[in-house]
């Protein structure tokens, strides 16, 4: 009987074994094992692999000293299967020779992947998935890599609204390659599931349309909701139900919850949601203290704090002023003491007491040290010079630390143009900051993403019933500095943050302008101090396709040099720009759009300019405004003259050699974040050219003439060139003789612009606007409410290479000065805003 039970015993113990280690021509002995010393080691069966890989996978080296039978072996067996590269492993016992073991390894690779298919799936959500997945051709197939796929894919059609989607995957052996398979995915997405109503209980407070626009992501179909997504996200359900909350904790209710919600079908393709909602008690402020604080007293903390005795219970509201992240951009007070250098700052609000309705909340603060700038690191920058960048950034080695600095650092950075604007804003990828306690320090790391910015121009376009081609080009990093180094001519060099451009226009024999413009936005390198110089030349002649003189044309000189700073006071965001240009007008025979037709005119002017500039950025602002003013005078001749002088009886050539005028400018933009990026952009703007001398009037250049695209295709005559959408090209100016006559105008623009794409190699996004504009010729009829009002949609795009393309769509609602109705009209524009 113990010799039974014994061998019952023994079979037991051997039999896992026997499932690695197989019987070859050796007899082993298991119920004695033996150590035994590895005399050789080989691994068959292998396709793929390399067999010193799966040796190493073992462990095992020749020489090692093993049990045979043992459990070294049946962990080397489960050691390779947790590899997942085979489907079958076993371990020979080849020979034994005087306790010399030679092992073989053999496995049984599991088949390789030659082709991963989609059934069902469309060509764009194919790239998707695969961006998910990412599953490789030559990868082994495994029940985990199906089932992970098939979960990966079913969630990528959950999250696009498809809650019923399933997927199965199939293979089949592959015929060309030895043990290989092609698999495929099938997907069958079901139908589309929408939520078609949202029901909520309880509430007393809040109104039904309120808790639904509390809900950010999820919306049911109402008429009110078209513009929104309807699908069911389970992820977004939950942060809306948060949202839900917050808007009770808003209005005092700070024990408001969610006591059940529910989400069924309807049928396969609508769900419905009920939310159940206990709103609680309503509780209202009462005491407020302060404790820790050192720096600044109660009483000024309650006054950014804005919250008095009796005001509803916001907790929301209360968590904004102390620590921002409101909608509104106002101080609060994480950021007081974040910009006096108290990095290390923190407040907790602590409810100490809760009677009947009211609370009484203190402030827990920890002011700790004042932190200083340590190390400012640059990366990303390729292109650019980094003294470029750490030129434009406020933040210093050795200054206070200053939560203000940091953020105009980082528009600085975005405004320059050269980087992508939207990643430098990104906390964590586009910059960082690396705070040290021990020592007080912290360290800001500012991520650019160089982007090209320099613009190459190539176009034709209609203008003056002819044809006109341009070609221009504009390097807008520059760098003069290395115009002698031939290794920077790749193709041109760059890195200073110089603008150089060249443009060239024609149309043949009947126009040609040539321009050139320079600016250096630090000309000393060490304030921002900029410098512009600029040329141009410009010829227009009678002929025409059919007719062809050189005996009528207009030529028009200029030069222009200016001088601009950035200003202290009354903020730093003022900046003050002075230019000096001399310009000449040549008429010979000449009798289009001018007072005069033979003759020279002179002119040389004066410009200031008075601008601040406090947008978060170039090409999409979403919050700031820009606000110029601008005076251009030139010398008052008339003044120098006899008194007694008859300007009547003047030639207008000699009227109008020295031409003398002031001309007033003002232009307003204002940009306010609605919700996320959606933006509503205001605009104002005026004009207004004046004259010293009644008896000689006004100067018959630099007026204004308005309506249209803003663009002439070219311009010769002297005039700022103002778009009015709605409207044809110029009909909003008033004309006598033929002649334009703008000398007063005002424009008032409202749009609505969404971004399509934010992205550094194009930005795109929509608008709607509201327009009104006037033009008058005399200041005396000049009345800010008489305007010629327009509505329409439009887009633009933005291309590094190319610039600002646009298209518009505008109806005007009024006539213009030819007693046309403005009506329907598409308009065009490139390298330029509305």
């Amino acid at each position: 009987m113990k010799r039974l039970f014994f061998c019952i015993t023994l079979f037991f113990t051997v039999l896992p074994l026997l499932a690695q280690v197989e019987q070859s021509s050796v007899v082993i002995d298991y119920s004695k094992p033996r150590k035994c010393a590895i005399a050789g080691l080989t691994v068959t069966g292998v396709n793929y692999l390399n067999a010193d890989q799966i040796l190493s996978l073992t462990g095992l080296a020749i020489g090692d000293t093993i049990s045979i039978p043992g459990e070294e072996l049946q962990s080397i067996v489960k050691r390779l299967f947790m590899q997942r590269f085979f489907s079958d492993v076993a371990v020979y016992v080849d020979s034994l020779v005087n306790d010399r073991a030679y092992l073989n390894i053999n496995i049984v690779e599991r088949p390789r992947v030659s082709q991963w298919n989609y059934e069902g799936v469309k060509k764009g959500e194919k790239t998707d998935i695969e961006e998910r997945v990412r599953l490789r051709r030559g990868s082994e197939l495994s029940d985990y890599i199906i089932k992970s796929s098939s979960d990966i894919i079913r969630r990528y059609y959950i999250e696009k609204g498809f809650l019923n989607a399933q997927v199965t995957a199939s293979h089949q052996e592959d015929t060309v390659i030895k043990n290989a398979v092609r698999v495929t995915f099938h997907v069958d997405k079901k139908e589309k599931v929408r939520v078609k109503q949202i029901n909520f209980l309880g509430s007393e407070e809040l109104s039904l349309l309120k808790m639904r626009f509390a809900m950010k992501k999820t919306k049911d179909k109402r008429f009110y909701n078209f513009f929104f997504s309807k699908k069911f996200d389970e992820k977004e359900f939950r942060n809306d139900k948060q949202l839900l909350l917050q808007k009770f904790h808003e209005l005092g209710y700070r024990d408001a919850r969610i006591v059940r919600d529910t989400v069924y079908h309807l049928d396969p393709k609508n769900l419905q949601i009920d939310i159940e909602i206990d709103q609680g008690q309503k509780y209202f402020f009462r005491n407020i203290t302060w404790t820790g604080n050192t720096q600044y007293s109660g009483e000024m903390l309650n006054s950014v704090l804005r919250i008095q005795k009796g005001d509803v219970y916001d907790v929301v509201t209360m968590e904004e002023r102390l620590f921002g992240g409101g909608k509104m951009q106002q101080s609060n007070i994480s950021q007081i003491y974040k910009d006096q250098g108290y990095l290390f700052f923190r407040v907790i609000p602590v409810e100490v007491t809760i009677e009947k309705d009211s609370v009484d909340v203190e402030m827990r603060i920890f002011e700790g040290k004042p932190a200083t700038y340590n190390r400012i690191i640059i990366n990303g920058n390729n292109v650019s010079n980094e003294k470029i960048v750490r030129r434009q950034v406020f933040t210093r080695p050795g200054y206070l630390f200053s939560q203000t600095e940091l953020e105009r650092s980082i528009r600085e950075i975005a405004s320059m143009g050269h980087f992508d604007q939207e990643a430098i804003m990104q906390m964590g990828s586009g910059f960082n900051i690396v705070p040290n306690q021990v020592n007080n320090t912290v360290d800001v790391l500012y991520n650019v993403t160089e982007k090209p910015d320099s613009q190459f121009e190539i176009a034709g376009g209609w203008g003056g019933n002819t044809f006109v081609g341009t070609v221009g080009i504009s390097f807008n990093n520059f760098s003069i500095r290395r115009f002698f180094d031939k290794q920077a001519w790749r193709p041109v060099p760059l890195g200073d943050g110089q603008t150089l451009s060249l443009r060239f226009q024609t149309n043949g024999t009947y126009y040609m302008a040539l321009s050139s413009t320079f600016v250096e936005p630090w000309l000393t390198g060490k304030k921002p101090t900029s410098f512009s110089t600029s040329i141009y030349y410009t010829r227009q002649t009678a002929s025409t396709y059919y007719y062809l003189t050189n005996d009528q044309f207009m030529e028009v000189y200029g030069l222009g040099i200016g001088l601009g700073t950035r200003l202290k006071w009354p903020d730093n965001y003022f900046v003050f720009y002075n230019q000096l240009d001399v310009k000449r007008y040549n008429l010979q025979d000449w009798g289009y759009y001018f007072m005069f037709t033979d003759g020279q005119s002179n002119i040389i002017d004066y410009t200031i300019n008075l601008q601040r500039n406090s947008t978060d950025q170039i090409i999409y602002p979403r919050q700031g405004s820009d606000l110029k003013f601008g005076l251009q005078v030139t010398p008052p001749y008339s003044l120098f003259r006899d008194k007694n002088t008859d300007y009547a009886s003047m030639t207008s050539a000699q009227r109008y050699r020295w031409i003398e005028y002031h001309k007033w400018t003002f232009d307003a933009s204002l940009f306010t974040r609605i919700v996320g990026d959606l933006v509503l952009m205001t605009r104002a703007n005026f004009g207004y050219l004046g004259y010293y001398n009644r008896n000689l009037g006004y100067s018959p250049f630099e007026g204004f003439m308005l309506g249209g695209d803003g663009m002439s295709g070219y311009n010769t005559y002297g005039a700022d060139i103002i778009s009015q959408r709605g409207y044809s090209n110029y009909s909003l100016t008033p004309t006598k003789d033929d002649a334009y006559t703008g000398r007063v105008y005002t424009r008032y623009t409202v749009e609505l612009r969404y971004p399509v794409i934010l992205q550094p190699q194009s930005t795109i996004y929509a608008l709607v606007f509201l327009e009104g504009g006037n033009c008058w010729s005399d200041i005396k009829n000049f009345n800010p409410f008489t305007i010629k009002r327009a509505t329409g949609v439009g887009v633009r795009v933005f291309l590094p290479m190319i610039g600002l393309l646009g298209i518009d769509w505008g109806y005007g609602f009024d006539t213009d000065f030819s007693g046309k109705k403005g009506g329907s009209n598409f308009h065009f524009m490139i390298g330029q805003t509305f």
